[in-house]
C-alpha cells in the first residue's frame, strides 16, 4: 500500500511558476511508474507527465517545455515544476502510482493560472 500527498498548489498569475509535490507514504524506489495526472472540471484526467524507475520521462504535448517531472527516491518524492503558467493549465492535479498490478492516487491539489 502506498498513501500520496500532494501540496505546492494555488492560485499564480499567467506567465507565473508553482513547483508540485508528491510524498509517498513509503520508500518509492521499486515504485516504477509515477506520474502526474489533472483534470480540469466537466473533463476527463489526463497524463500530465510520468517518470518510470529507469528515469524515462514522458510529457503530453500541451506542456511539453515548460514542465518538468522529477523523483528524489531518497524523500520518497515526486515533483512537477510548471514554469510558463496558462490559464488553461488550471486543473486539479492528482499524483499517481503503479506499482506491480496496484494503482494508487493522490487527494489532488488544485492549480488556478488567473489574473
Amino acid at each position: 500500500q502506498v498513501q500520496l500527498v500532494e501540496s505546492g498548489g494555488g492560485l499564480v498569475q499567467p506567465g507565473g511558476s508553482l513547483r508540485l509535490s508528491c510524498a509517498a507514504s513509503r520508500s518509492i524506489f521499486s515504485v516504477n511508474f509515477m506520474a502526474w495526472y489533472r483534470q480540469a472540471r466537466g473533463t476527463q484526467r489526463d497524463l500530465v507527465a510520468a517518470i518510470t524507475s529507469a528515469g524515462t520521462i514522458n510529457y503530453a504535448d500541451s506542456v511539453k517545455g515548460r514542465f518538468t517531472i522529477s523523483r528524489d527516491n531518497a524523500k520518497n518524492t515526486v515533483y512537477l515544476q510548471m514554469n510558463s503558467l496558462k490559464p488553461e493549465d488550471t486543473s486539479v492535479y492528482y499524483c499517481h502510482a503503479r506499482s506491480g498490478l496496484n494503482r494508487y492516487w493522490g487527494q489532488g491539489t488544485q492549480v488556478t493560472v488567473s489574473s
